[in-house]
């Protein structure tokens, strides 16, 4: 399986911004993509302005198709407006261990 950890630092003041435009492309994702298997959003603690996320995907092939879809295109712009730096860190899951919660 394809993973993709992201860091995303925001712009002062963009943070509500960020959260819709980020929530709504995540929800997207899992819903309309077959191959996005997970995609979590995750706050730094004492940086309201960082974030980090998770993604799973089935296959590399699924991620391009995630960033060729309609949503993600959406998102790209509200990224524009509102993200200052990001890191990419692409990779493939190994070991997953899971209670089955989520929030």
């Amino acid at each position: 399986m394809f993973s993709l950890v992201v860091q995303m630092q925001v712009r002062p003041g963009r943070r509500d911004e960020f959260l819709t435009g980020m929530a709504a492309n995540a929800a997207a994702s899992v819903r309309e993509e077959p191959g996005c298997l997970r995609f979590d959003v995750c706050s730094v603690a004492d940086d309201p302005d960082r974030f980090v996320l998770y993604e799973l995907y089935r296959d590399a092939d699924a991620f391009a198709a995630h960033k060729a879809s309609a949503h993600f295109a959406r998102w790209r712009q509200v990224a524009e407006q509102v993200v200052a730096g990001q890191v990419n860190t692409p990779g493939e899951l190994l070991v997953s261990h899971t209670t089955g919660e989520s929030a």
